[in-house]
């Protein structure tokens, strides 16, 4: 083999071996790639089976409060019933009317609506803990009949409820920063799902003034709520924080240990 045969032989393996390493490249590129998006899709996977547990739980504690309201109606019944059986003798048809009676209540206890139908779908007069509890029940039974985009965005609003709901419980609604998240919960994100819910699924795909379609801009305002919600539950956990850290130091101060034991 001459010399020009074996040069050309050394670059064809040179650049068989640079394909390799770009191949290589855009493989560990790829793979890089697939497992940024499986980790955002168990993120959100993670998020959404963490609502759907907690609609459960309320579900069961909503079917478990009707069926002791019930219990006890049936049972106050009973012992109406049976308390003016012992002075008049109220017989066989009073007997049957006793219990239609007590099938009449438990019928209209267990099928009443938990919730005001026609008003808004997180009422703004609700105390903090339950206004958290409605709103994230408002998001996931919303969730379905929006883009996916708006779907990531509701589920991690939805992950951040149960520590804010932690602390508004403790705050007084009169706080400043707690006015400002019940603002977002009852009126200004409920507000922009409901208006993106009027408009037709026909005229989804408008572009507005800034061109943004109508699905971009819900998800858009989700992206902004839920910033906004983050920033105020990390200002009002600082604030538990820095209450430890003086609790902390004044035990310190008063009682000159350098070390707690």
């Amino acid at each position: 083999m001459s010399f020009t045969d074996q040069t050309r032989t050394i670059e064809r393996a040179t650049a068989g071996i640079e394909r390799a390493l770009v191949a290589s490249r855009k493989t560990d590129q790829t793979l890089a790639r697939y497992e940024r998006i499986a980790e955002r899709m168990d993120a959100r996977a993670g998020n959404l089976d963490a609502a759907r547990q907690r609609e459960l739980r309320r579900v069961a504690g909503d079917v478990g409060g009707r069926l002791a309201r019930i219990g006890v109606a049936v049972g106050l019944i009973s012992l109406l019933t049976i308390g003016i059986g012992l002075f008049i003798p109220i017989g066989m048809f009073g007997f049957l009317a006793a219990v239609g009676l007590a099938i009449g209540v438990a019928a209209l206890m267990a099928f009443w609506p938990s919730e005001k139908r026609g008003g808004p779908p997180v009422p703004a007069e609700l105390p903090n803990a339950e206004m958290v509890a409605r709103f994230d029940r408002y998001l996931y039974r919303t969730r379905r009949a929006l883009p996916a985009p708006a779907q990531a965005e509701v589920d991690q609003i939805s992950s951040q409820l149960s520590d804010l709901g932690a602390i508004l419980k403790r705050l007084d609604e009169g706080d400043p920063q707690a006015r400002e998240a019940r603002r977002l919960m009852s009126d200004h994100l409920p507000g922009l799902i409901e208006r993106y819910a009027q408009v037709p699924a026909g005229y989804r795909d408008s572009i507005d003034g800034e061109g943004m379609s109508v699905d971009e801009r819900l998800t858009d305002g989700l992206a902004a709520g839920r910033k906004a919600l983050e920033e105020l539950g990390e200002e009002l956990a600082r604030r538990d924080i820095a209450g430890l850290e003086t609790h902390g130091r004044f035990l310190k101060s008063r009682y000159g240990r350098d070390e707690i034991e």
